[in-house]
């Protein structure tokens, strides 16, 4: 049976190409009446190129636009608020002249648009600083991060950060290169052992081009912030983070 309905369709196809357009019509409809039967979305389409066949036979195909709109309308209540099905029921109404109907499901659809919630990923300041630890826990607190975690040697942070990836939680690490004890690329070389894909961003007042930074950044990191540093450089290097954890 779907193959025949395929065969149709592409029969269809043909005679509207060909502008046998009456021909393509009675197909489509056909096709439109069994869909709509299953309420399937294809009855959608079916309807669309069916009033389309009839604007190039130069009829008014206000009728098949108004059966178009109320299937998006009743797919979109069984959805209970689908915002497509309210715009392409709007699109129906504006091409039958109905502005007023479209105007009003157009803003109905605005209503029903999903809200996107950006999760942010915890946040492991490592710093042996107390003033950068605090700028950065502000910077951070403004950028709309709320789960910030502070350690402020090498060892602390290796056990913290060990801790969230066996929570199976995935932090970016904010790094600093020269702490006493456990110097910032030994923590990044243990904890890219634990994690290979782990986001660190390294925090230091070298040049990029120093060697032992350079060799942190082949090891893993996925950015780099020199000191001083504003908040725009951290959302920069928070945003580098994030494009290659997606990639």
């Amino acid at each position: 049976m779907l193959n025949k309905d395929l065969e149709k369709f592409d029969l269809a196809c043909t005679y509207m190409k060909n502008d046998q357009n009456i021909s393509a019509y009675n197909l489509f409809m056909s096709l439109a009446q069994k869909e709509l039967k299953k309420e399937d979305s294809k009855a959608g389409v079916y309807l669309l190129l069916a009033s389309e066949c009839k604007t190039k036979q130069g009829k008014d195909n206000k009728e098949e636009l108004d059966l178009t709109a109320k299937y998006y309308l009743k797919i979109a209540k069984k959805a209970n608020g689908s915002s497509y099905a309210y715009q392409c029921a709007a699109k129906c109404f504006l091409k039958s002249g109905q502005i007023d109907k479209a105007m009003k499901l157009s803003e109905e659809a605005k209503k029903h648009v999903p809200k996107i919630i950006e999760e942010k990923r915890p946040i492991v300041v490592v710093d042996d600083s107390p003033a950068i630890t605090l700028r950065l826990k502000s910077y951070l607190e403004q950028l709309g991060y709320d789960d910030i975690k502070i350690a402020n040697n090498g060892n602390a942070a290796i056990a913290l950060v060990t801790k969230l990836i066996n929570d199976s939680q995935n932090p970016v690490i904010l790094l600093d290169m020269m702490m006493p004890g456990l110097t910032g690329d030994a923590v990044a070389k243990k904890l890219l052992e634990k994690k290979p894909d782990l986001s660190i961003i390294l925090i230091t007042a070298d040049e990029k081009n120093d060697p032992r930074v350079r060799k942190t950044i082949g090891i893993g990191s996925t950015a780099f912030i020199q000191k001083p540093f504003t908040i725009n450089e951290l959302k920069n290097a928070l945003d580098t983070t994030e494009q290659n954890k997606i990639r």
